[in-house]
């Protein structure tokens, strides 16, 4: 393709756009950097940069081991002293929901795409990017009120510590920014390597939620009046187990937020070490130890999850777990300090701090993971949102936004983390349903149809009883498709063709006009029968007063899918009615692809090429939204202008011609 003499950047502009993100860069295998490597130089490297599965399993860690800082006490306010049984309930989903679901969404997409790569595969044009902008949209939620929930209640954990309780009381907002602007620091710096972080923090604060666990199930077992209460107030209450059973399965959706971890489980397979000699293209290593990295993770949290409900529910007065309460978003905290000391407590406080804040950075990768994937390739972000930097500084102030909007309050934020959860799951669960039928798996389809009812019904019922969820997740939907129509617009005359190749029928065709002046008619093909391309040429040669010894080479574009933004072009070349040279492309857009090919012929042949238009009749208005809208409309002025952007120098651009 054409290149252009630009300035060199400034050293901030050059600072700000170093790199990409790594997950980005290898987005379309076909189309990533190691594109045209061999096969053995992409085994060693992927053998190379991964890291064993149960490390990375610490990565999406400390997103989701990280909810048992706030989990506990959310399904204490959720279903109060059925918190136990309705945990138990979440506790099934999971492992025979949330797990089979992720474990295929693994096999079917490998590279770290997740469900919505899968359910893009599906829809086709227009609609299939609308609808991956809708799945975007509940995905930002699901990330970035992870970033500021985890901030808020690392927050509360530092506030309502009983050694600076009276120095914090009033800073939670305040704590919460600086929280949410040091993880933005951090991946400005450069964030290359968090695995041996997240292994660090993941080991020290699950060891110590044990040490509470143990504790806390010692004081229940030994003051045997907690269970007895507690029984006898739930029968009390309740009735029946089946009553019991009934409420849990009613409150399940407020404790969505115990299946957080999942989405970000497979966002960070790209990291899973393969076998040796394994291809990007084959990665049978990697997603098998990634459905390792999966149960691993969810067997280890349905056990805390358990013993956590149970024990928070015995032990705390009910009314600490209400808003101003000292459990409020840190039962786990206030067992620490209550039966293991101030010095434990503390010691506990950092971890959770910690933990909290780096599942902000798990959520920040998926971000920079999932943004850079499908917005540039679509049109709908500038060039720069490639890089991370600038993208962290647009989801750094996102944060800051949402924490001010709920105040950093724990509890206010989840009814929005769990509708992007659940809606993310409800996805996830679709597609491998669709997947499996497509397979002809009569059984997992039928499984997986279940499945996906259970976590539909769950959202259903999460977005009636908070639907503010809703509301924020719509605000984010919102605000990615009017982003993305806008940058779309703005990039509407940018040349886009990745890259052009000609059959050797059509390279032959080049080199014989080269000798002579190159001219091309656009041709809108008809019945291309032989009065076609005949009454074409004599309108051409009349139009344009073209003496009649010059010959022509027609080209033809046929619009594939006009959604798509960028993409390769591949001519071809053939000779119909023994006389007419015809050039046939595909493309999204015809004016892009006709002024990609006149540059690649000019940077071939070292000649100066023409082509030639009809002008299109119809409003210039309504022609230019054909073709934004579906790649065709008013040709000739839009071939003009993606040729005027691409190349400045006027002397080396292709003649355009319209008669």
């Amino acid at each position: 393709m054409a290149t252009t003499e630009h300035p060199p950047p400034s050293r901030l502009r050059a600072w700000m756009l170093e790199g990409l993100s790594d997950m980005a860069k290898s987005q379309d295998q076909g189309q990533g950097q190691d594109q045209g490597q061999p096969a053995e130089q992409k085994a060693s490297k992927l053998e190379h940069e991964g890291q064993p599965w149960y490390r990375v399993m610490c990565l999406t860690g400390v997103d989701y081991f990280s909810t048992l800082g706030y989990q506990p006490g959310i399904a204490a306010l959720a279903a109060g002293l059925l918190s136990p049984i309705a945990t138990i309930v979440l506790v099934i989903v999971t492992l025979a929901g949330a797990l089979p679901v992720y474990r295929r969404v693994a096999e079917e997409s490998p590279h770290g795409q997740g469900s919505i790569a899968m359910l893009e595969r599906l829809l086709t044009f227009w609609k299939g990017k609308l609808f991956v902008l809708t799945l975007l949209g509940f995905a930002a939620t699901d990330f970035l009120i992870t970033i500021t929930l985890s901030a808020a209640d690392a927050s509360t954990h530092l506030v309502e510590n009983p050694h600076l309780n009276s120095a914090l009381h009033d800073k939670q907002m305040l704590i919460t920014l600086i929280l949410v602007a040091l993880l933005g620091a951090v991946f400005l710096k450069g964030f290359l390597e968090a695995i041996g972080v997240a292994v660090a923090l993941v080991g020290i604060y699950l060891a110590l939620n044990v040490v509470v666990v143990i504790v806390g199930l010692w004081h229940v077992i030994t003051a045997g009046h907690v269970v007895t209460d507690w029984s006898s107030a739930l029968t009390a209450e309740h009735g029946n187990v089946f009553v019991m059973i009934g409420v849990a399965l009613v409150v399940f959706p407020k404790l969505a937020l115990g299946l957080s971890g999942f989405e970000t489980g497979v966002a960070v397979m790209p990291h899973v070490k393969g076998d040796p000699g394994e291809t990007e293209e084959n990665p049978a290593g990697r997603i098998r130890d990634t459905k390792k990295l999966l149960t691993t993770a969810a067997l280890i949290m349905s056990c805390f999850l358990i013993a956590t409900s149970f024990i928070t529910t015995l032990l705390i007065p009910e009314k600490e777990f209400e808003s101003g309460g000292q459990a409020n978003g840190r039962a786990l905290a206030f067992l620490s300090h209550e039966y293991l000391g101030g010095a434990f407590g503390t010691v506990y406080d950092v971890s959770t701090i910690a933990i909290l804040w780096f599942a902000g950075a798990s959520a920040m990768a998926g971000l920079l993971n999932l943004m850079p994937r499908y917005l540039p390739r679509y049109g709908m972000a500038p060039h720069w949102a490639r890089a991370v930097r600038p993208m962290v500084i647009v989801f750094t102030l996102i944060a800051f936004l949402v924490t001010w909007i709920f105040d950093a309050d724990v509890d206010a934020q989840g009814g929005a983390y769990a509708t992007g959860v659940l809606v993310l799951i409800s996805s996830a669960a679709i597609a491998v349903t669709i997947a499996a039928r497509k397979a002809g798996q009569r059984g997992w389809t039928i499984g997986f149809a279940v499945i996906s009812a259970v976590f539909l019904y769950t959202t259903v019922v999460n977005v009636i009883e908070r639907p503010d969820g809703v509301k924020i997740g719509a605000c984010f939907i919102a605000g990615i498709i009017l982003v993305s129509l806008l940058s779309r617009l703005a990039r509407a005359f940018e040349l886009r063709v990745t890259s052009v190749s000609l059959d050797p029928m059509a390279e032959r065709f080049i080199r014989d006009m080269a000798s002579r002046k190159i001219r091309f008619i656009a041709n809108e093909p008809d019945n291309r029968d032989k009065a076609e391309y005949r009454d074409k040429i004599e309108q051409i040669r009349e139009d344009n007063d073209i003496p009649g010894q010059e010959d022509f080479v027609f080209v033809e574009v046929t619009v594939t899918d006009p959604s798509e933004f960028e993409a390769g072009l591949t001519v071809r070349g053939e000779v119909l009615h023994n006389r007419y040279r015809i050039l046939t492309l595909e493309s999204s857009s015809i004016p892009n692809a006709l002024a990609a090919l006149l540059l690649h012929v000019r940077d071939t042949t070292k000649c100066t090429p023409h082509i030639y238009f009809e002008w299109t009749e119809g409003s210039p208005f309504a022609n230019f939204l054909r073709f934004f809208l579906f790649g065709q409309g008013e040709v000739a002025p839009v071939t003009r202008e993606v040729l005027r952007e691409a190349e400045p120098d006027r002397s080396r651009r292709p003649r355009v011609h319209t008669g």
